[in-house]
């Protein structure tokens, strides 16, 4: 029989080996520098959009209509104008430079894609270039959000840092979805939502090796956003009565209400985007151009509706408080979804959770008036209904129902509207699901060709490229006769799979991208699904540990 002293060391020899599958020592030491770098980037974005709009409009982002409805109508106009010209300008310099992708605002959506096919399109320069794009967009009046930068900003830092230190695709993508944490943690002032908004929209993964490192990330950057910004962009409350007996189901048919309003967006945003393409693709419009063109519909916004200019902070607490009466909330309303489809389709920006919370506002409070008038005393004031509709909107729209819910009750701290809000998100969010099929972010991606609805082995199919799985040939190889069939390179596993089971092919040769007579490999399907079939063990492990 072994010793106690043997007992213990082979006890905590299985420990540590249990440990090391759980989650490593490295990544939690990653997850507190990614933490404290993403919070100081983010409070340096929200920094800069304050000193933007009060260079613009005279007041920051809580009195941005008050500054507009001040200025002289000439300036009103030509802010958002100019906004859109430096931002159009920066982007174009930054494609050319090579720095980004494409001539457009880059935001959440980058950042899944990263996590699915890492390292994506993300990088330092890009983060910075984009950083600073949004931060004029947004200061100089574009309707769109602050999640997007903010999440990009941090999805770049530990993206590169991951390059850097050469880490494992496990830990890389833990550690992006520490950044993605840390920033709405920063950002939002709100930790417990940041954790889950990392784990459901970017990770859509809950597993415990990489719940840790994200909380770890969270409260280290929350730490750090309430040292400096306090409870500068939480939400004033007012009193107002409690649910009663009729709530419940009015905030049920209010989760009507606001997933038609969050469907009508997506419609609207989703058209707004392949008009721009033609226009790009078919008419040969410099994309460049685009941002101004959004600029000038915001300046003539700016003349008559200021608080659909940024954020809508501003306007938002307004409805809150129910100081709008119910035509100025619907007017409302339909400008803001019109100029958030604007501005998103010509790349004047990015991010839609704030757009969200705004139109679930106007819907809430608007909803809340009328069940006032028919129901008297019977149930909760327009407030009430404003909080609710904040979340259901939003969850709808980004396809977060549980982050959404915890982001509301972090930004307002208000709990008592718990069950009315969990009702309201579930239901908008399921209607929208079933009427336009994906969340905002899901919808980007499927444009760029990845449909992440299929779960881990969808993904697998689309990322795996063929040289990734292919047996290289000589750079001598003899050139491929004309009308043999080929793999190219750059093909998804999925693609090489169907193609080979197409023709009855057990193997292919595989082609260069750009010279498809220049053969660069081959592939056999046993090998191709091998390849599969281990990243598929992988990824289960992955997401059960």
């Amino acid at each position: 029989m072994a010793s106690p002293a043997t007992r213990i060391r082979l006890w905590l020899r299985h420990s540590a080996r249990r440990a090391s599958t759980v989650a490593s020592w490295k990544v939690w030491v990653l997850a507190v520098g990614v933490g404290g770098a993403t919070a100081f980037g983010t409070l340096g974005f929200i920094l800069a959009v304050e000193f933007i709009t009060t260079l613009s409009y005279g007041e920051g982002t809580r009195a941005l209509a008050q500054g507009a409805r001040g200025l002289a109508p000439e300036r009103a106009f030509i802010v958002p104008v100019l906004g859109g010209l430096l931002v159009g300008g920066l982007l174009w310099l930054g494609r050319r430079l090579r720095v980004i992708p494409d001539v457009r605002c880059m935001g959440v959506a980058e950042v899944i894609e990263a996590r699915a096919s890492p390292p994506g399109n993300l990088s330092l320069s890009s983060g910075a270039v984009n950083t600073l794009a949004t931060a004029l967009a947004l200061g100089t009046g574009a309707s769109a959000g602050r999640e997007g930068p903010v999440v990009l900003i941090g999805g770049a830092l530990s993206t590169a840092l991951g390059e850097r230190l050469g880490l494992t695709g496990r830990e890389a993508r833990t550690l992006l979805g520490c950044g993605a944490a840390a920033a709405v943690s920063a950002g939002f002032n709100a930790p417990i939502a940041g954790v889950l908004f990392a784990l459901e929209v970017v990770l859509s993964n809950y597993a415990l090796s990489m719940f840790g490192p994200v909380v770890l990330s969270a409260v280290v950057a929350s730490l750090i956003g309430k040292t400096y910004l306090g409870d500068l962009h939480r939400f004033e409350i007012p009193s107002y009565t409690g649910a009663g007996l009729y709530d419940l189901p009015l905030a049920a048919l209010l989760g009507i209400v606001c997933g038609i309003v969050a469907w009508s967006f997506l419609q609207l945003a989703g058209k707004g985007r392949r008009i721009v393409r033609h226009l790009i693709s078919r008419r040969r419009v410099e994309p460049a151009l685009l941002p101004a063109v959004a600029g000038i519909g915001m300046g003539l916004l700016a003349l008559e509706l200021p608080e659909v200019l940024g954020v809508g902070y501003e306007a938002t607490v307004e409805a809150i408080h129910g100081n709008y009466s119910l035509s100025l909330l619907t007017v409302l309303l339909v400008a803001k979804i019109f100029a958030t489809v604007l501005c998103l389709s010509c790349r004047f920006g990015t991010g839609v959770f704030s757009g969200g919370i705004y139109f679930g506002a106007m819907s809430g409070a608007a909803f809340g008036i009328v069940a006032n008038l028919l129901f008297d005393a019977s149930v909760a004031d327009a407030t009430f209904y404003a909080l609710v509709g904040m979340g259901a909107v939003s969850g709808a729209i980004i396809g977060a129902p549980i982050s959404t819910t915890l982001i509301v009750f972090e930004l307002t701290g208000d709990y008592g509207i718990t069950a009315a809000l969990m009702v309201a998100v579930g239901i908008a969010t399921l209607l929208t699901q079933i009427f336009f099929g994906s969340s905002w972010f899901h919808y980007q991606l499927n444009q760029r060709g990845y449909d992440l609805s299929d779960g881990p082995q969808g993904v697998i199919l689309q990322t795996i490229r063929v040289r990734d799985v292919m047996r290289p040939m000589p750079e001598d190889a003899a050139p491929l006769e004309d009308g043999a069939p080929r793999l190219i390179a750059g093909q998804s596993l999925g693609e090489a799979l169907a193609r080979m089971s197409q023709l009855g092919l057990d193997g292919m040769p595989v082609v260069a991208d750009l010279d498809e007579s220049k053969i660069v490999g081959t592939v056999t399907q046993i090998r191709a699904l091998r390849t599969y079939n281990r990243a598929l063990v992988e990824s289960h492990i992955e997401h059960h540990r």
